[in-house]
């Protein structure tokens, strides 16, 4: 096997990549960063100084020319993820883009369609999947531990409210509590149960303090068996993110299940007959996990554990949840 790295490109020098996404690059045994573009050039220096990135760049499209790239991060503003995608993806650059994908599943269709065309990968940047917990948890219960899955509920929600300039209070700019963090909840269920949902039905409350996007969300997910997902979001409340996995015989208790800040947090317990056990889980970075998998999928043709077109999947549930919302109504899902 080559000791060569993937070399990488990010496009902007957002909070998740700078506090989160390089570091965990730069923390992993497959990749590089090689530049960083803005289109601010003194901010793209100034992180390039931090995180000892030889190359800066004073334009996306400068990045994208690179022929020493060969991957893109993109963690630009949602209503940006569309355009830049295809653009790297024209460029010959495989794309790790952030959550949500795009605005909705018709962008998301057609980005995973120029991917494929351009024989390029595209990943959806949700981190928290490729840490090694969530096969342990999906193996507990495909083993029957906790018995038959009755449902699932899970929660994802911090305080933001008083910065009223974040790009999250932009309806245009694809912002709300459901586009920034109700979508783990849904990616979580989906993966658990492996299988898609058919119909959802949410409530939300609309701020026009922040234009008038939904602050905070609570929504039923409907999969086949009568199994569901119940699941709140908000960007004004106070922060905590767990899940629980209810079984005919148990529940898996996951305290927080999608950021792992400390070695303690990663941990999950299983409970059954009143007896609750921990199980300990390796504290170790989800974002460098993601990087070494995505290098793998570039450098080894090793396939990717969640393939681009399981984020179409994923802007659909988000299309109908927000729909759902919005209208006040029941939303069924089609195939």
């Amino acid at each position: 096997m080559s000791d060569r790295k993937l070399k990488w490109g990010v496009l902007g020098s957002a909070r998740i990549a700078v506090n989160s996404v390089i570091p965990g690059i730069l923390q992993s045994d497959l990749n590089e960063v090689v530049g960083i573009a803005s289109r601010n050039l003194e901010k793209a220096q100034k992180t390039a100084v931090k995180f000892q990135i030889p190359k800066t760049y004073g334009s996306y499209e400068q990045l994208l020319q690179d022929p020493d790239i060969d991957a893109v991060y993109i963690p630009l503003p949602n209503h940006l993820h569309y355009e830049w995608t295809i653009k790297a993806i024209q460029a010959g650059k495989h794309v790790l883009c952030e959550k949500p994908l795009a605005l909705n599943a018709e962008e998301a269709e057609r980005m995973v369609r120029s991917a494929n065309e351009a024989g390029v990968i595209l990943a959806e940047a949700f981190m928290y999947r490729y840490h090694p917990r969530y096969t342990q948890i999906k193996e507990i219960i495909d083993r029957g531990e906790i018995g038959e899955v009755r449902g699932i509920r899970s929660a994802f929600t911090f305080n933001n409210a008083n910065d009223l300039n974040n790009v999250r209070y932009q309806k245009e700019w694809g912002g709300g509590a459901i586009y920034d963090v109700g979508c783990y909840p849904i990616t979580a269920a989906r993966l658990l149960l492996g299988k898609e949902p058919a119909a959802v039905t949410v409530q939300a409350q609309f701020s026009s303090v922040h234009g008038d996007v939904d602050m905070m969300a609570a929504g039923l997910i409907e999969f086949e068996g009568d199994v569901s997902l119940q699941f709140d979001c908000s960007m004004w409340s106070a922060f905590r993110n767990p899940l629980e996995v209810l079984g005919s015989e148990g529940i898996i208790e996951v305290p927080s299940a999608f950021v792992t800040p400390t070695e303690e947090s990663g941990h999950f317990y299983i409970i059954k007959s009143d007896e609750k056990n921990k199980v300990s889980v390796p504290f170790l970075n989800a974002y460098s996990l993601q990087a070494d998998a995505f290098a793998q999928a570039v450098l080894h043709g090793k396939p990717l554990p969640f393939n681009a077109t399981d984020a179409v999947h994923n802007m659909k549930i988000i299309d109908a949840c927000i729909a759902s919302a919005r209208e006040k109504t029941k939303v069924k899902l089609s195939e």
